[in-house]
């Protein structure tokens, strides 16, 4: 079984893919670049453990972060656990992508998951949008190249940045508003920001297919986008898991027999059988 770890700003996602590529397990944990490797190892045993995964039947890892302090880390915790070097998804790794941006090296590897699993699952061209702590809207053409993309502030942290902004307006929810032209301050909250995030991503996805051609598929994946796809001019397809495929495609294109060493840190397991 693989376990891929997708580090975000706010949380990195765990999954536990077996060999066919069907994902069984996902556990979500707080990013933190302040925890040491032992806290993040002691979280991954115990979460692990309490989803049925014996960490010994960890075959081979890999992890993409978008966090680079915690790249180190991430890395000594699932030694720990598991006796395995992760992947680490970078430069030298093969993904199949042919990147056509203006310095190749500078593209995030949250950008290169989405974009392989999107040309290896979906018809092109693809625009991927990515609903976290920032959004993203990324495109694959006809081609299969990663042309590049936009990224602006998510709507929490917008909403966050009204709140501290401003002395009378609360703390909300993100949700969709019960109309549009609001009669009270929460509801005019929840107006602006559900339909700003709405307009911004069709008007984005008009300018895209402008410039590159209609889209045969637009996937959303992230934290939002259930929400808002059902209220986009566009269709949008769900994919909760793509980073995941993402990163299973990846390690398939990379990986190597790798010999299991012992824990670093011994679990219940290591020292029942000593």
């Amino acid at each position: 079984m693989l376990l891929a770890i997708d580090t975000g700003n706010t949380h990195t996602k765990l999954g536990v893919i077996n060999d066919n590529g069907r994902i069984l397990n996902v556990f979500r944990l707080q990013t933190n670049e302040h925890r040491t490797e032992y806290e993040y190892a002691a979280d991954m045993y115990r979460i692990l453990k309490l989803g049925g995964i014996n960490p010994k039947s960890i075959t081979g890892s890999i992890i993409s972060t978008v966090v680079p302090s915690l790249t180190g880390t991430l890395k000594k915790a699932v030694y720990m656990i598991t006796g395995l070097d992760a992947m680490i998804v970078g430069a030298g790794l093969r993904t199949g992508l042919d990147i056509r941006l203006d310095d190749p090296g500078t593209i995030a590897p949250d950008f290169v998951c989405t974009a392989v699993a999107a040309k290896e699952m979906y018809p092109l061209p693809a625009f991927i949008i990515s609903m976290g702590t920032a959004t993203t809207v990324t495109v694959v053409d006809d081609k299969g190249v990663y042309r590049g993309g936009v990224i602006y502030a998510g709507v929490g942290i917008s909403l966050e940045a009204l709140v501290k902004g401003t002395s009378l307006l609360p703390n909300i929810s993100i949700e969709p508003p019960k109309k549009a032209v609001a009669s009270n301050t929460i509801e005019a909250m929840k107006a602006g920001a559900f339909y700003s995030t709405i307009g911004g991503l069709d008007g984005i996805l008009d300018r895209f297919e402008a410039e590159i051609g209609p889209a045969k598929s637009i996937i959303a994946t992230g934290g939002l986008a259930a929400r808002v796809a059902p209220y986009t001019r566009h269709r949008l397809i769900l994919d909760d898991y793509l980073m995941l495929e993402g990163l299973k495609i990846i390690y398939d294109k990379n990986k190597k027999q790798t010999r299991r060493k012992e824990p670093a840190v011994k679990t219940e397991e290591t020292r029942d059988s000593e």
